[in-house]
């Protein structure tokens, strides 16, 4: 489980092919002394199991569901990608539950700067937009985000400047693709609903 607060931003130094999936070889200084193998990482949203660990880097695989449904499979060496550790126990919630299991990916429609400030609108899967309201919250990326505005098929939120500076959502680019994970809370009360024929 993580909170949506990402820790740092990561380098991808290597993807290397095993078939049916790939090894995803990731560098950060500071927060990869502090895992270990059989560690949970958020990247990018995505829960991944660290495999190995080697002086900066450390490893991890992904398989045929996870490159196809989300946008890791699109990362190339140089690539920057959002880091999470997992949460312990004790540990401050300062977000929301994010358990790193994609539901979709979105597409940035627009963006609009306004100084040190962005506001962007993602188009999403309808499917995904039933579990969206405004004031409600949604992870982009790993990036725990406050919905402002929730429309069939986009969603719109408002972005603070130290957000940008410490995120990948910073240098996102009309087009882009990003991994969502909607409100894990909005998901249940579906699924409660649902079994009472409602």
């Amino acid at each position: 489980m993580f909170s949506g607060i990402v820790e740092a931003r990561g380098t991808v130094v290597n993807l290397i092919p095993e078939p049916p999936g790939c090894r995803l070889v990731i560098r950060h200084p500071q927060i990869v002394p502090q895992v270990k193998v059989a560690d949970s990482i958020s990247v990018n949203g995505c829960c991944l199991t660290v495999i190995a660990v080697d002086g900066d880097t450390m490893a991890f695989q992904a398989g045929p569901e996870t490159l196809s449904r989300t946008n890791l499979g699109d990362l190339r060496p140089g690539s920057l990608v959002n880091l999470e550790r997992a949460l312990a126990v004790g540990d401050r919630l300062g977000g929301h539950f994010v358990s790193g299991h994609i539901d979709g990916v979105g597409t940035l429609l627009s963006r609009e700067d306004h100084g040190d400030w962005s506001f962007f609108w993602f188009q999403v899967p309808r499917s995904l937009a039933r579990h969206m309201a405004p004031k409600g919250s949604i992870a982009v990326d790993g990036v725990r985000l406050t919905i402002v505005d929730s429309e069939p098929e986009r969603f719109s939120v408002a972005l603070i400047p130290y957000t940008l500076a410490v995120t990948t959502l910073g240098p996102l680019k009309v087009g882009d693709k990003v991994n969502l994970e909607t409100d894990i809370l909005a998901k249940y009360v579906e699924r409660l609903l649902e079994a009472r024929g409602w």
